[in-house]
């Protein structure tokens, strides 16, 4: 948080100095920068890496950076009107309009202003990263023997049987295909397994990121509540009847953004329900390495108990690592296999070799086992700071359920606090908050804000984060 502050400022106080030189002109060396601003040479790096996406400046190696020249005034506008008519011209025939919202996917992806506390986020602080490891990993990938060649379609044999034996059961390397992250392999599996206007099955919350996906392929996304014991199959058979859908799409561990755990007598009745209803399920298992360390023994995936091909499983290594380092898995059996397989390979070709190989380096390696332990105690850590600033400072924030895994807490909101006034109360206040409302389907039950203890810089921060959050909440109560 610190360093990216740095960077900003640093970048703003070079932009605002960039007419003193003409165009062409050479700026100072790095290294008067450093010495001027008293910033570190990665700060200065970065800095000018930023004015140079900007247009502003040049960097040559070698040689410096130097103020770009001045921009030809740009060419008048053309007009895309036409564009709203082209896309929309066949919504009379469509069920689901296939627009893409992105919105409640940005906000666990942008980055917050400089100062303000990212309770948003949905990856690890770069502080719980293990980059160290990562770099090592990359840095031997790259020198294995064919490394920057064409993969197998479907992904490196030795990555696709690490993938199987986290999977368990009797799943083997030849029912898994490796991905590029999550978010790939789901939008790979409903495009597998529902045409467009198809009814698809989602528990209520949920990830809006798998909303989007089945929105922009032009299906239609049918709620069924969970609550702490996840999905509540009596509704899951209601669902079912009443739409055809062909898939229902679920995170039996540590729910998104629920925490919820999918009970072990629910288990086996979800996977009963879908077979007898002909339909599949899609099972997110986006954290099951971001476990913290009070945690008991893990349930298995919903796959390693499923002879019959119903589950369609995935699981990424993104979450527990950095988000640049999008290595999944999509499993399962049968016929849909291939269909799964087609669909990847239309979309993408393959996963990118030297980025395989850096996985399968990075998982064998003695840093791994030790990365996935401090995570596991630096996560609960963070959450017992998060659930005692809450106590401490927002007691009416009602917080039933206090997960074991994840990154996340999902508080409801008292009476008269409003998502959308408390979010951006909050951002003035110094905190990046998520509100409840991009998680439902449809109508929410009560109002909600998602709080990520993952993406901070620790746990001083989630306590300063929580008082800022009590401002926010007293000024939108007046």
């Amino acid at each position: 948080m610190q360093e990216r502050s740095s960077v900003a400022e640093l970048a703003e106080r070079l932009r605002r100095e960039l007419d003193r030189y003409s165009p062409g002109g050479k700026l100072p060396s790095s290294r008067a920068l450093v010495e001027r601003f008293r910033v570190s040479p990665v700060t200065v790096s970065r800095a000018l890496a930023q004015l140079a996406a900007e247009g502003l400046v040049i960097t040559r190696p070698g040689a410096g950076a130097f103020r770009a020249q001045t921009r030809t005034a740009p060419a008048s506008a053309g007009d895309t009107s036409w564009q709203e008519v082209a896309l929309s011209a066949d919504g009379a025939a469509d069920l689901v309009p296939r627009s893409v919202d992105a919105s409640g996917v940005l906000v666990s992806l942008a980055a917050p202003p400089p100062g303000v506390i990212e309770f948003n986020g949905g990856y690890l602080h770069p502080s719980l990263q293990p980059e160290r490891a990562m770099a090592a990993a990359l840095s031997r990938a790259g020198r294995r023997p064919g490394a920057w060649g064409r993969p197998p379609m479907e992904g490196l044999p030795e990555l696709r049987e690490w993938f199987a034996r986290g999977i368990g059961g009797s799943f083997t390397a030849a029912e898994v295909l490796v991905t590029a992250g999550g978010q790939s392999a789901l939008t790979t599996s409903l495009r597998a397994l529902a045409p467009p206007g198809a009814p698809v099955l989602v528990e209520s919350p949920t990830y809006p990121g798998m909303l989007a996906i089945a929105r922009a392929a032009g299906l239609r996304p049918v709620p069924v509540p969970v609550d702490a014991d996840g999905v509540k199959p009596a509704l899951l058979a209601d669902a079912f009847r009443a739409t055809g859908a062909p898939a229902f799409v679920c995170q039996p561990l540590f729910q998104n953004p629920t925490g919820a755990v999918l009970a072990p007598e629910r288990r086996a009745e979800v996977l009963r329900i879908a077979r007898e209803a002909g339909a599949f399920v899609v099972e997110d298992d986006f954290v099951r390495r971001l476990v913290h360390e009070d945690a008991g023994p893990l349930p298995r995936p919903l796959a390693a108990d499923d002879p019959d091909g119903v589950v369609v499983h995935v699981c990424s290594l993104t979450k527990a690592t950095s988000p640049s380092f999008r290595v999944s898995a999509l499993a399962a059996r049968g016929p849909v296999l291939e269909r799964l397989r087609a669909i990847q390979v239309v979309d993408t070709f393959f996963v990118p070799r030297p980025l395989q190989e850096a996985a399968l380096e990075l998982v064998g390696s003695p840093a791994w086992p030790r990365h996935l332990r401090s995570v596991s105690a630096e996560l609960k850590a963070r959450r017992d700071a998060m659930t005692t600033a809450l106590g401490l400072h927002l007691p009416d924030f009602a917080l039933p359920h206090i997960p074991s895994g994840g990154y996340h807490l999902w508080p409801r909101l008292p009476e008269g606090v409003e998502e959308s006034a408390l979010t951006g109360a909050a951002l003035r206040a110094g905190v990046a908050i998520t509100p409840g409302r991009p998680y439902f389907s449809a109508e929410p039950p009560a109002a909600h804000i998602r709080l990520s203890f993952a993406a901070v810089a620790g746990t001083g921060e989630i306590t300063e984060g929580v008082r800022r959050l009590r401002t926010a909440c007293d000024e939108v109560l007046g």
